[in-house]
C-alpha cells in the first residue's frame, strides 16, 4: 500500500512564503533581478507595483535599482504574459513566458485587429493592412531606436487610421484608433517591447523598441511544451505547494496543459491541511525552517497575494476589505506569513495602515517599521492603485 502523501500545513506554507518570496529579513534580495526571479515575474498592470514589490523585498529598498535593471542594464523586461496580464521578469524568464503563454494570445489579437480594420472601414483586406502596418512600425523602430505610439503615428499614416464602431441600430457611435491595436499585436508576437516611461516611475505611457535592438539577439524562445514545463517548475519552486487549480489560474492555461507540465517536472502530490491536493517539486519535499517573524507592506496586485486562487490559508477572513469584486488585491499588511491588514496613503503622501487582527506588540512594532520604510521609498509620491479596494479607499481619504 503506497505511503500517504506528506502533509504541508498552513504554518509551513507561511514559512515557505517568507523564505521563497524573499520577504523575511535575512532572506531579502540584493537586486531587482533577484526579486523578479524569486517571484518568477512581477505584476506590472499597475506601473507602481513593480517598484514597490521590489522595494519590499530588497535589503536596501529603492526605486532607482529597479529603474536601472529595466532601462539601463535591460536585465528586466516588461511584457504581456499569463492571463493576458502585464508582467516584468528577467530576460530568460521573459522568453519562457513568451513561448508558454504570450504566443498563444497573439493569433486572436491579430484576427481581432484585422477584423476591426475591415469592419471599421479602414481597409478591405485587414490581414494585409495589419501586416504592412506592423512591418513598417518595426522598421521605423529599428531606425529610430525608441519612440512613443504618438511619435510613430506622426511618421506612419497607417497608424493614424481610425476605425468606426457601431452603436444602437448600426449607427456609428465613435472611432477607435488602430495604432494601439497594432502595438498590442506586435507586443504579443514578441516583436516589440516597452521601453522607458514618458514621465516618472508611476507613468503608464511608454516608449517602444524593437525587441532585437532592446535585447541583442532578442528573447530566447524555447519550444512551447518545454517552456510550459519550465514556467511550472519555477512557479512550484517559489509558490509550491499549489493545487492544479492554483497553477491553472496563475498561468491561464487549459487544465490539459497544466497537467502535462506538472507531469513533465515530476511534481509530487502532497496533502494540504484544508483537504486539498497540492504539488511540490521532487527535490523540494523537506520542511522549510521557519524564518524569524517578519512584516511587510505589499502594494496592490503584488505577486504574493495574487499567487494562488485558494487564498484562505494566508488571507483568513479579510477578503472583502482587501480585494475588489474582480479578485484584484489592494495594498496589504503582512505579519509572519499572513495578511493581517491593509494600507494606503493620505493626500499628503503619508502612509497609513489598519490592522484587521491583533498581532501583538512585536508585530505592531515591525509593521510600523515596514510602513516607515515604504514611506521613505515613496518620498512623497502618492500612488493610487488602478483597482481600488474598500479599505484602501477608506485609508486614502
Amino acid at each position: 500500500m503506497p505511503d500517504a502523501p506528506r502533509l504541508v500545513t498552513a504554518a509551513e506554507r507561511s514559512a515557505r512564503l517568507g523564505v521563497r518570496h524573499v520577504l523575511a529579513g535575512e532572506h531579502r534580495a540584493v537586486g531587482a533581478d533577484a526579486v523578479a526571479d524569486a517571484m518568477v515575474a512581477l505584476h506590472a498592470t499597475d506601473p507602481s507595483t513593480v517598484y514597490l514589490s521590489a522595494a519590499a523585498r530588497l535589503r536596501t529598498p529603492s526605486i532607482a535599482s529597479t529603474e536601472q535593471a529595466l532601462y539601463d542594464d535591460r536585465t528586466l523586461v516588461r511584457l504581456l504574459g499569463m492571463r493576458r496580464t502585464m508582467f516584468v521578469c528577467t530576460v530568460a524568464v521573459a522568453g519562457v513566458v513568451q513561448s508558454s503563454s504570450t504566443d498563444a494570445l497573439a493569433p486572436k489579437l491579430r484576427r481581432d485587429a484585422a477584423k476591426l480594420a475591415v469592419d471599421g472601414g479602414v481597409t478591405d483586406d485587414g490581414e494585409r493592412w495589419l501586416a504592412e502596418a506592423a512591418d513598417a512600425t518595426v522598421a521605423l523602430l529599428h531606425e529610430r531606436g525608441t519612440a512613443t505610439t504618438n511619435q510613430l503615428s506622426s511618421a506612419l499614416p497607417a497608424l493614424r487610421a481610425k476605425a468606426a464602431y457601431p452603436g444602437a441600430g448600426g449607427v456609428p457611435a465613435g472611432e477607435v484608433g488602430m495604432a494601439n491595436r497594432v502595438m498590442t499585436v506586435l507586443g504579443a508576437e514578441g516583436r516589440i517591447l516597452r521601453g522607458r516611461p514618458r514621465g516618472s516611475w508611476v507613468s503608464s505611457q511608454y516608449e517602444w523598441a524593437a525587441t532585437d535592438t532592446w535585447i541583442p539577439g532578442g528573447l530566447p524562445r524555447p519550444p512551447a511544451d518545454g517552456a510550459r514545463a519550465e514556467l511550472v517548475r519555477r512557479w512550484l519552486a517559489r509558490f509550491g505547494p499549489g493545487t492544479e487549480a492554483d497553477v491553472k489560474w496563475w498561468t491561464g492555461w487549459s487544465l490539459a496543459h497544466v497537467r502535462k507540465a506538472l507531469a513533465a517536472v515530476g511534481a509530487v502530490r502532497v496533502a494540504l491541511d484544508d483537504g486539498a491536493v497540492g504539488h511540490l517539486l521532487p527535490d523540494d519535499l523537506d520542511a522549510v525552517d521557519e524564518p524569524a517573524p517578519w512584516a511587510a507592506l505589499l502594494p496592490s496586485l503584488d505577486p504574493t497575494p495574487m499567487g494562488w486562487t485558494d487564498r484562505g490559508w494566508y488571507l483568513g477572513t479579510h477578503r472583502d476589505a482587501l480585494f475588489d469584486r474582480s479578485g484584484n488585491v489592494g495594498p496589504t499588511v503582512w505579519w509572519a506569513g499572513r495578511i493581517v491588514g491593509g494600507w494606503g496613503q493620505r493626500p499628503d503622501g503619508t502612509v497609513v495602515y489598519r490592522l484587521l487582527e491583533d498581532v501583538g506588540a512585536e508585530g505592531r512594532a515591525a509593521v510600523d517599521g515596514a510602513a516607515g520604510a515604504i514611506e521613505a521609498v515613496l518620498a512623497g509620491v502618492r500612488v493610487m492603485p488602478r483597482f481600488p479596494t474598500p479599505l484602501q479607499r477608506e485609508l486614502s481619504r
